[in-house]
């Protein structure tokens, strides 16, 4: 796929960090050609613990990164270390900022043009192309650290920004070791309040997080014992997009969420290990409902994308009405369906569902649960980048441009009072 973006790559970096808070505010830039490879790299740090990197070769999207991201890697860590002894600012018994440390809160975009280029697979989703990652190492390299000799303001906020995240990761080391060594989350009993299903097979099983004690109580009476497991959560998990895995796993919620999927989490998360190939939120049809499945999707997003991306991830369509009249039972999952059922029943009695505690079991169990008869949504990331900024403006800090989303997307709203 080929891209253009008008404006340049400083302008795409604005873009991107549209919804952001900039920590520096000169926006790095180079454009320069070496050994035959045209390098251009744009680079701003913001207010927040994720990274984005984007990377062009010969104008084409590599959503995999490659050779040149190895460049670009490698000089970053080398640059700003160098400028972080020579500054004084990193002690001589502070350690070097390793490579996770200086990618904390960057938003950059990398670009190379070669005259002969080679992809990595069929896609040109990465680069393969050894001379674009010395060329790239060389280029931003020498370019980033004279733009921080120029820019001294620029330069210790960015620096003050890295050795921060150094900071918190070694804050975090052992109480983020004491669940993510290798092991301890494999060791771990599955949460008492799962109620597992009985087959082995992950393509067999599946797991609803569902919402609260009561509908716990009625899916885990309602459900198919052999395949089906129910993991209820109480309340709204903490939202993820600006917490470290330290934080995120000390709360009882996401940590029985993590042991019960099975697949660990951080530097040893293995997809292999899924103990389920459905994981089905099922939440209430109402505000509290919605703002507990986008919490939950942030989590799934932020730090289980291979989850989604393999397809696993599903979102239950629980019905909003039941129609009966006499002992003629239609279930409605929208007003339409719902005008539908009542003329074709000439009337009937309407009952609104906005919760999956008011179904009892087996009515669960026929509109929700039956694979038979259910509606599932699947999730999928078709545009990673966009998904990321619509996290970004959801979930993020940045309260006007929620507010500003919400009011130009919300075309028909109806209020939960």
């Amino acid at each position: 796929m080929t891209f253009y973006f008008e404006g340049g790559l400083k302008s795409l970096v604005a873009f991107y960090n549209n919804h952001q808070t900039p920590v520096h505010k000169n926006i790095f830039y180079i454009d320069r050609e070496q050994d035959n490879v045209n390098v251009e790299v744009a680079l701003q740090y913001v207010d927040d613990i994720t990274s984005r990197i984007t990377a062009f070769a010969n104008n084409t999207y590599n959503s995999e990164g490659g050779t040149h991201i190895t460049g670009f890697k490698t000089a970053l860590t080398r640059s700003l270390n160098t400028y972080g002894r020579n500054a004084s600012i990193l002690k001589e018994k502070d350690e070097n900022f390793t490579g996770d440390d200086v990618l904390e809160g960057i938003t950059a975009v990398v670009s190379v043009k070669l005259p002969e280029i080679q992809f990595e697979g069929q896609t040109k989703s990465k680069l393969g192309s050894v001379e674009a990652q010395g060329a790239v190492a060389t280029v931003f390299g020498e370019a980033l650290s004279a733009f921080l000799e120029e820019n001294p303001d620029d330069a210790r906020s960015i620096i003050n920004k890295v050795l921060l995240a150094l900071k918190a990761r070694k804050a975090a080391k052992a109480a983020k070791d004491s669940v993510l060594r290798k092991g301890a989350l494999e060791g771990m009993t599955l949460p008492g309040k799962l109620a597992d299903c009985q087959v082995k097979s992950a393509e067999e099983a599946e797991l609803f997080i569902v919402e609260g004690d009561s509908a716990g109580g009625s899916s885990k009476q309602g459900r198919d014992r052999r395949t089906q497991a129910i993991l209820p959560l109480r309340g709204k998990i903490l939202n993820v997009e600006r917490a470290r895995i330290d934080r995120m796993l000390a709360s009882v919620e996401i940590r029985a969420l993590v042991i019960a999927m099975g697949t660990a989490i951080g530097d040893v998360f293995d997809i292999t290990k899924l103990r389920y190939h459905k994981i089905i939120i099922a939440t209430d049809a109402d505000v509290d409902g919605a703002h507990i499945r986008t919490l939950l999707l942030t989590l799934l997003y932020r730090h289980f994308r291979p989850i989604i991306e393999g397809g696993f991830v599903y979102i239950a369509q629980p019905p909003l009405y039941k129609i009966t009249k006499g002992k003629a039972v239609a279930y409605a999952y929208s007003d339409k369906e719902k005008e539908a059922a009542l003329k074709e029943m000439t009337e009937g009695s309407v009952q609104r569902y906005k919760g999956l505690g008011e179904m009892n079991p087996s009515e669960l169990w026929e509109t929700t649960m039956d694979p038979s008869r259910r509606v599932l949504k699947r999730v999928h990331i078709e545009d990673a980048e966009a998904a990321d900024r619509i996290f970004d403006i959801l979930m993020g800090t940045d309260v006007a441009s929620r507010k500003s989303f919400i009011q130009s997307n919300a075309k028909m709203a109806n209020l939960d009072v």
